[in-house]
């Protein structure tokens, strides 16, 4: 379900305002056919959009092809179902709301770390503090379906990143990316979200508080037209935008065919920095890590073999008056994670180790019959230092 997203305070921005000019850009933008790619092409060779339009379709094919120049001179389509003419008014109205930008080419405030890519959007909207698009960013992504320990480390590793002055990018998804996003919003430089449907909606709409938080002390960004929905095509476009903002990745947990190694395989085609978090040989979703870091991805183990990379020092900066908020508040304890109360809830913990386990392998590891076992998994886990997975599994909680 995809969910509207409320205005944010202004942020004060010279952008797009001349009418003719943002209908140029969004006619060619959103043109069905024309590739990010042959646009900017055009654009490089024409100079604005009006200039591109104005050309004729043989001055068009000779700088990218046939096919780019029909698209580019094609009449005006809907876009998302709507009128060309309205999806301007629509365009503006949203425009008009404070917190929110179009961003071109021409402005200023786009992007400049998109500028290296192949084929950047030659049109963006974002909502928020578009200063945060300019600066030093490094993206934390992995898997919808992330444990405990996962977005535990999301959280700490992009709450260390963002107090040392890096802002945290990431796409809005449950688990890693939303854990990711919600450390970053604790530290000291924000976040960016890049998302995979229109500027004005949310999904997944569990995220909808997580989104006004984001719009409102950091920022959202798409290149998808307002109304987008979200559909499944989208997202690796959305994946290849992330790795384009960013000068490194940080893949927390991935199976082997998880969306996050696409954004590490465009990063690394970018030239971005890859880095990735190992863990069991037996965890699922350590598998895809484990791949990457076999490809030359850099392992790290602490926030602090990221900033090295970058130069950072590793110092915590304090944000203003902002409680830490839990990575995910359906596990996380408001304690601090104890000790053992007993010697059976010692020996589960010592049994279960650093990889997930089954209450069958626990059994035989640490010979304690039924009803000893769960009552010393309850005390674990009421101390904060289990949490329970699918399919019948324990895993321990390593916190800092």
């Amino acid at each position: 379900m995809t969910t509207a997203l409320p205005p944010t305070e202004p942020q004060p921005e010279a952008l797009t305002t001349d009418l003719d000019e943002l209908s140029a850009w969004l006619r060619l933008t959103h043109a069905k056919g024309l590739r990010p790619a042959a646009l900017r092409a055009l654009l490089s060779a024409f100079g604005g959009p009006k200039h591109v339009l104005a050309e004729s379709f043989a001055s068009l094919a000779e700088v990218t092809n046939t096919d780019a120049a029909t698209a580019a001179l094609a009449p005006p389509a809907e876009v998302e179902g709507v009128p060309f003419g309205n999806y301007i008014e629509r365009v503006l109205e949203w425009a008009a709301e404070p917190g929110n930008h179009i961003l071109t080419f021409a402005d200023t405030a786009y992007p400049q770390a998109l500028l290296t890519m192949p084929d950047p959007p030659a049109l963006l909207y974002a909502k928020g503090r578009t200063d945060l698009l300019q600066a030093r960013a490094v993206a934390i992504v992995g898997s919808r379906n992330a444990t405990p320990q996962g977005l535990e480390d999301a959280r700490r590793f992009a709450r260390a990143l963002s107090d040392a002055g890096l802002a945290v990018a990431s796409g809005l998804a449950l688990g890693i990316d939303g854990a990711a996003h919600r450390g970053a919003l604790d530290g000291a430089t924000g976040t960016i979200a890049v998302i995979g449907t229109g500027a004005d909606l949310v999904y997944p709409s569990l995220h909808h508080q997580l989104a006004h938080e984001i719009a409102r002390d950091g920022v959202i960004v798409s290149e998808w037209p307002l109304g987008t929905p979200a559909r499944s095509a989208n997202f690796p476009q959305r994946n290849r935008l992330i790795a384009g903002l960013v000068q490194g990745v940080l893949i927390v947990e991935a199976a082997m065919r998880s969306g996050s190694l696409i954004t590490a395989r465009l990063a690394n085609e970018m030239g971005r920095d890859v880095f990735a978090m190992p863990g069991s040989i037996h965890a699922p979703l350590s598998q895809g890590c484990h791949r990457i870091i076999k490809q030359g991805a850099k392992l790290v183990e602490t926030p602090e073999d990221v900033l090295e990379e970058f130069g950072f020092p590793a110092t915590r900066r304090k944000k203003r008056g902002k409680a830490p908020a839990p990575a995910n508040a359906s596990w996380a304890s408001a304690r601090l994670p104890g000790k053992p109360e007993t010697d059976e809830a010692a020996r589960v913990l010592a049994a279960l180790g650093h990889a997930p386990a089954t209450l069958e392998n626990l059994a035989a590891r640490t010979d304690l019959d039924g009803a000893a076992l769960q009552s010393a998994l309850l005390q674990l886990e009421l101390s904060g230092l289990i949490a329970a997975l699918p399919g019948g599994r324990v895993t321990a909680l390593e916190r800092s």
